[in-house]
């Protein structure tokens, strides 16, 4: 399938797409990104800890494993971590700080800059801190050593990039992206993808900083268009979307706040902490699904981008797509996004009346675990000679792959996995372990592979036990 997606769309490029390359620079990857991907890893940060990409996690770990007792170190794990800083903070900082050393704020630090949880006095600390790892840790001599491997994943990142039709953006909003827009790839990433921005004399510069979490059999990172292309759709969305939406911030607080309060714990597991963001990436998700449709990419590609959007939370998706449908079909009324805004605060406001009868109606879509076996879950005392564990739903699943990811615990609790697969009536996974003596273990099933037949993802479903003394 995989292959027949993106044949075709190779195709279609030819023939509707517009360069992107002839409008936007091309992907790049960017040494701040990585050095404070690098130094947040060595604080054990689960978003940054990532071995998707093994052979530049061990090029990390073999160059700075030594200076993991570093006072910069020191100082994300004592205190930055304690103020929340992590996920979209690590990269709000990494675009905020000039491009070589000696490392200085782009626009001056302050309670806002380059975020209110990083605080004035800690941005400037750890900025302090920074320029003094990177002298004692040699840093310079690890991205000079990493280059060929960045060119390569710049070259290897091109195939997507070349996909984007940036003609479309600006006829569908109605409206030229607000500043500038850049794409770079992040490779120790892992699955994070993240959309800072900052504004310098006045021009609102915002970064698509896409994660790598695929390689291929001589361990290169590789980007297929049906894994990387909606990522990269959404994060180019959001220079058109955000600063519309903050315009109406008014308007949909209300429905805000009263959508937030019921889906906040499935919204902060994605570290979108307020409503406001909530509303901004609700926005971009519905504009993506529209894009998808505009240039005919097959009927199941759509549908499982929409899928994924549901089962993340976004249960209005569906709906959004037909308001943005709308707009498009009443451009003599509506010639751009923010003249349509009123009509999106409407919906919201319908939306939030009924949002208790939308997620029921989801919750009850989504597949279930019935049962484990051949232990209970949470059980101790399991038998560390236990090869397979058999995990029961309460109806039949896709059955199209499996997705499987460490919990809060981290990898020194994931088990080491062997063959999983599915019963005939897909009722049950079966995955093959190798256990030792005296361990905890923990790892959690997510929806993004485990799926009803009609696309419902189960909600997350974390699994622990520990096995006995031999």
């Amino acid at each position: 399938m995989k292959y027949a997606i993106a044949v075709f769309l190779i195709l279609l490029s030819y023939n509707i797409f517009g360069q992107a390359s002839e409008i936007l620079p091309e992907p790049s990857v960017d040494e701040r990104v990585e050095l404070l991907s690098i130094v947040f890893r060595l604080a054990d940060c689960q978003e940054y800890s990532s071995r998707r990409f093994p052979k530049y996690v061990e090029n990390i770990e073999e160059h700075f494993i030594p200076y993991k007792d570093h006072e910069l170190i020191k100082y994300i794990t004592k205190k930055l971590r304690k103020r929340g800083i992590g996920y979209d903070a690590v990269m709000k900082m990494a675009i905020s700080i000039t491009e070589t050393y000696p490392f200085e704020p782009i626009v001056p630090f302050s309670n806002e800059i380059p975020e209110q949880r990083w605080g004035e006095k800690q941005a400037t600390k750890f900025l302090k801190l920074l320029n003094r790892f990177y002298i004692d840790a040699d840093c310079r001599n690890f991205f000079d050593a990493n280059k060929p491997l960045y060119k390569t994943a710049s070259q290897n990142f091109n195939k997507v990039f070349e996909e984007l039709d940036v003609s479309w953006y600006q006829r569908f909003y109605g409206e030229n992206p607000k500043g500038a827009f850049k794409i770079v790839i992040g490779l120790g990433n892992g699955g994070g993808n993240y959309g800072p921005k900052i504004s310098i004399d006045g021009t609102e510069v915002v970064y698509a900083i896409m994660g790598t979490w695929s390689v291929d059999s001589l361990g290169m990172p590789v980007y297929e268009i049906d894994d990387y292309f909606s990522t990269l759709l959404h994060e180019f969305n959001h220079s058109f979307v955000n600063h519309v939406v903050e315009k109406y911030h008014s308007g949909l607080a209300a429905s805000g706040k009263e959508i937030y309060r019921v889906l906040q714990t499935r919204m902060e597991a994605q570290a979108y902490g307020i409503w406001q963001t909530m509303y901004a990436e609700a926005v971009v998700r519905a504009a993506v699904i529209k894009y998808l449709k505009d240039h005919n990419y097959p009927e199941e590609f759509v549908k499982a981008e929409l899928d994924d959007q549901i089962n993340r939370g976004f249960l209005w998706t569906d709906k959004l797509v037909v308001e943005l449908e709308r707009y498009d079909q009443n451009r003599d009324k509506y010639p751009s996004l923010e003249s349509f805004m009123p009509e999106i605060v409407t919906f919201f406001d319908g939306i939030s009346g009924k949002i208790y009868e939308i997620q029921k109606e989801v919750e009850s879509r989504r597949p279930k675990v019935i049962g484990v076996l051949p232990f209970e879950n949470g059980s101790a005392f399991v038998d560390p000679n236990t090869n397979q564990i058999e995990i029961n739903f309460d109806r039949p699943l896709e059955g199209n792959g499996y997705s499987i990811n460490e919990g809060h615990k981290g990898a020194v609790a994931f088990p080491e996995i062997g063959a999983i697969y599915y019963s005939e009536d897909r009722t049950s996974v079966f995955i093959e372990l190798k256990l030792e003596p005296n361990r905890e273990y923990q790892f959690v099933l997510t929806g993004w592979r485990f799926k009803s037949e009609d696309g419902y993802g189960i909600n997350n479903y974390e699994i622990n036990f520990s096995t006995k003394k031999e």
